[in-house]
């Protein structure tokens, strides 16, 4: 490191949630799912399942465990697992996820507006259908400490369209 750089951890001692990870504890704890995915025109294929929030690695990572009711569609049994955090070198959020519909390991990066109720995380990935880079936007909405939403945006050929929507109430 040079003269001029300044660490941005406490090299010396393990880091400690502070408050960007605490805007992430509403989201802690069991949520059903009502999962919608458009792959084209028309109406989406609709599903639901069960997600598992819980904090790991002493509160610093939000950990994702998405288990889908078992359903007629493509993905009959589909798991998903993930983690989402804030990373303080960086000053900002991330995240992770892979499913069993695909071999991809998602990341993506954002931030949180003003209200500290919504996020917005943005990545690139590869389009499974054309083999060609696409854009993808994620905007994460905090409705109050029982409900919250996911709604995913991809931009191919300059285009953006609604891919998913997922709408989450705590379950009991």
């Amino acid at each position: 490191m040079s003269d001029n750089q300044e660490p941005q951890e406490d090299c010396g001692g393990a880091p400690r949630p502070g408050e960007q990870h605490a805007l992430l504890k509403p989201f802690e704890g069991k949520f059903r799912a009502v999962v919608k995915i458009w792959m084209g025109p028309g109406d989406p294929m609709v599903s639901a399942g069960t997600m598992i929030n819980s904090f790991q690695l002493d509160g610093l990572y939000l950990h994702q465990d998405y288990v889908g009711d078992p359903n007629d569609g493509p993905f009959p049994e589909f798991k998903g697992k993930g983690y989402w955090g804030f990373n303080t070198v960086d000053g900002r959020y991330e995240g992770f996820w892979i499913d069993n519909a695909s071999t991809m390991m998602q990341t993506e990066q954002g931030s949180v507006d003003e209200s500290g109720r919504q996020w917005t995380m943005v990545s690139e990935m590869t389009n499974p259908m054309t083999g060609l880079t696409m854009q993808k936007r994620s905007v994460i909405r905090l409705i109050d400490d029982d409900h919250h939403s996911m709604e995913t945006y991809f931009t191919m050929e300059g285009q953006e369209g609604k891919g998913m929507e997922i709408q989450y109430e705590r379950a009991n």
